[in-house]
């Protein structure tokens, strides 16, 4: 009998070794691209899901009629609270994190599948993420996506603004917000939350918009 026991217990330990190889494998891809949260967030939200997952897999086999579920269902929902403190607001404009956050989310996801002994699925779940993770990053028609910029700029004259528009316009950036300051010495301060296209390279943009000879500075 505790020759069986023992060898349940190894198979629980080997389970949660797995989730943290797992887990630090992702976490390795993350700390990479200079992410927040990195090899140990990683490591510890597979190896905690694991955990979690066995004790509500087995934890209760002496109550009769026990949900396993329960105690798992809330990690789904807990990762949550986590991956929001990994997302970033900058500007009221501009949103980085949610790749990272939702990375977590499948991390414990991982973590979950491999307590409860399922090591093909997690393994496999845990390649698969990093794959994708590499291919948003590394593969220009996935990797390039619309981004959200703020700038401020100085016009000669306020009939100036129109034809700010109306580069914008040509260069396909949409304008979020605009907010218009005249002052007194006749010239105009813009201030605007850009939404910048896929493919737009920020610093060429600023080039061919600072050189118009109505511009008088420009920051971004």
């Amino acid at each position: 009998m505790l020759k069986v026991i023992t060898s349940w217990q190894w198979e629980l330990l080997l389970r949660l070794v797995v989730a943290c190889i797992m887990g630090l494998a992702i976490g390795l891809e993350r700390r990479n691209r200079n992410k927040l949260a990195g090899v140990k967030t990683h490591t510890i939200v597979a190896f905690g899901a694991a955990l979690i997952m066995m004790v509500s897999k087995y934890g209760f086999a002496d109550i009769p009629n026990y949900d396993a579920s329960r105690i798992a269902a809330q990690i789904v929902s807990g990762i949550g609270f986590l991956g929001t403190g990994i997302i970033i607001v900058r500007n009221n404009s501009s949103v980085s994190g949610l790749t990272t956050a939702a990375g977590l989310w499948v991390t414990a996801g991982v973590g979950m599948s491999i307590g409860a002994g399922q090591y093909f699925l997690s393994i496999s779940s845990a390649l698969l993420l990093i794959c994708v993770q590499v291919a948003m990053h590394k593969v220009g028609f996935l990797a390039n996506e619309p981004y959200a910029c703020k700038m401020k700029i100085s016009l000669s004259s306020m009939d100036k603004v129109d034809v700010v528009k109306q580069f914008l316009l040509e260069e396909k950036i949409s304008i979020m917000v605009i907010k218009l300051n005249k002052l007194s010495d006749g010239t105009v301060k813009l201030e605007m939350d850009l939404l910048l296209p896929a493919k737009c390279d920020k610093l060429a943009f600023l080039e061919r918009l600072g050189s118009k000879e109505y511009i008088i500075s420009i920051s971004a």
